[in-house]
């Protein structure tokens, strides 16, 4: 089997038209998923970038790889100890690793792996095609990579190529010769400037004052590139505009060049008979809770992943349908190697949902149980309906420590009804709970990795808003009363 998997960065579903956005941001990607199927409730068990990609290609949960942060202790897999064999359990069972042993020859275009030292996530490869550049390339980069490759290799049998794309990660840096696709429509409606005024009075690192960092200043390694696609507050409805249309210009941009890979697999005259999925490793707040442009809480729309997928021989009778199962992402990575012929390890997280993908049906889970603590530290649950949200630690966001919002009614979580929805919040708090006994009885561990991130006084990016100077620029700014509230939560930790 061929298997093209098509890993797009900080992908919403509700920014494709597939997905029924009102902007053609990506004919590419529709025309993949016109025949294939579309699953509309998938979300990624850790967000964001590295505790989810590990994840996936662990087929665990970050409770149990120990992956949950981008620095300090908890952005490394637990050590094995004393039972460990010659080789570790990335070694053993992962994603690439069970693809291999069904025979399939496995390859990755991404500079993931070098961006975060996640060197663990290389297992299983045969081969790592790493540009260098960090995620700071554009999509052209990568895909050019995957076109080569597929020279090369294409209409060979058994292969396995993920293809990385960085576009439309912040900050947005499509180049200008391709011009201003969105300049005449309209952004999504729901951000008024009743929102705006409302996030322009609260903080936090890509808050609406402060959407490039701690400050509406670029971070120091990006300060020698122009990047004028990338609004630096949302002062104004026409920054906010500007926002959305960074964003969708890098979906565009991606989906683009991404339009010429399926080309040249249709030119190799192997486009029908190979199998492609296209996901993202975690979703992107546009303003949203008050992150504008960026992946900080375990809410729905940063867990919440598109997913597609083509398989011939499998999908070709459900051109077009949509499946509304709840499903992790690594359930995902079950199913591909179900699909392709491996077996899944008994001890994966990750469940197969090849047998309701065959047959047509809407199958999935009763709930999905959302962590985050690469900035914000938090679980959530995720049910049919709703979405419950625990915050531990708020990274200087002013978050109340629980949330919950009616996601079917209100996906951009503007009406928070813990206050009113007592029972729900109470289920919120059960489920969570009973999920943790569990995965921590599965860990086969006493030490919780979010106890361990909150023991070294918050994620690393919370960390990196130095105190004193944030909290004197929110002072300086005219919320001082914020600022005190937040000073008072983080001094909990």
């Amino acid at each position: 089997m061929r298997i093209l998997y098509i890993d797009i960065d900080s992908l919403r579903p509700d920014h494709l038209g597939c997905y029924g956005y009102h902007r053609a941001t990506s004919p590419n990607i529709d025309r993949i998923a016109a025949v294939g199927v579309r699953h509309d409730a998938c979300h990624v068990s850790d967000a964001p970038c590295l505790p989810s990609r590990t994840a996936l290609f662990s087929g665990h949960c970050g409770l149990r790889t120990g992956v949950i942060n981008h620095g300090g202790v908890a952005c490394q897999p637990v050590i094995e100890g004393a039972g460990r064999g010659f080789r570790d359990r990335f070694g053993e069972c992962s994603w690439p690793v069970l693809l291999r042993k069904a025979g399939h020859h496995t390859a990755t275009i991404s500079s993931f792996g070098e961006r975060h030292s996640a060197w663990h996530w290389y297992a299983g490869f045969n081969e790592v095609i790493n540009n260098g550049l960090g995620g700071n390339e554009n999509a052209e980069r990568p895909c050019a990579d995957a076109m080569d490759w597929l020279s090369r290799r294409g209409r060979s049998e058994n292969w396995f190529l993920h293809l990385n794309v960085w576009d439309p990660h912040t900050p947005y840096r499509v180049p200008a010769d391709f011009g201003d696709p969105f300049a005449d429509s309209p952004p999504p409606a729901w951000l008024t400037e009743e929102v705006r005024r409302a996030h322009w009075r609260g903080s936090g690192s890509h808050s609406a004052q402060e959407i490039l960092g701690y400050s509406d200043e670029m971070p120091p390694h990006l300060r020698d590139r122009a990047f004028p696609r990338q609004p630096a507050r949302a002062d104004s409805m026409a920054a906010v505009k500007a926002m959305f249309d960074g964003y969708d210009t890098g979906v565009h941009y991606a989906d683009e060049h991404l339009g010429r890979v399926f080309n040249q697999l249709a030119d190799l005259g192997i486009l029908d008979e190979t199998a492609i999925i296209i996901s993202s490793d975690h979703g992107e707040n546009l303003g949203e809770l008050n992150v504008y442009g960026d992946h900080q809480t375990a809410d729905y729309v940063t867990t919440r992943v598109p997913l597609i997928i083509k398989w011939p021989g499998v999908t070709d009778a459900q051109a077009g349908r949509l499946d509304r199962g709840l499903h992790y992402h690594f359930d995902m990575a079950a199913t591909v190697a179900e699909l392709a012929g491996a077996t899944v390890p008994e001890d994966w997280d990750g469940r197969s949902f090849a047998a309701d993908l065959r047959a047509g049906r809407e199958g999935g889970r009763e709930h999905l149980v959302l962590s985050q603590a690469a900035w914000c530290c938090q679980r959530a649950v995720r049910t049919r309906d709703h979405f419950y949200i625990r915050t531990y630690e708020d990274a200087w966001r002013d978050y109340p420590d629980e949330m919950l919002f009616n996601i079917l009614e209100d996906p951009h979580e503007q009406h928070d009804l813990a206050a009113r929805e007592p029972a729900l919040l109470s289920d919120g708090r059960a489920r969570l709970s009973l999920w943790r006994k569990e995965m921590m009885r599965r860990a086969g561990r006493d030490v919780d990795p979010m106890d361990i991130v909150l023991a070294e006084g918050g994620s690393l990016h919370a960390r990196e808003g130095v105190a004193a100077a944030y909290l004197n620029r929110l002072r300086a700014t005219g919320r001082g009363e914020v600022a005190d509230r937040v000073a008072g939560r983080r001094n909990r930790v």
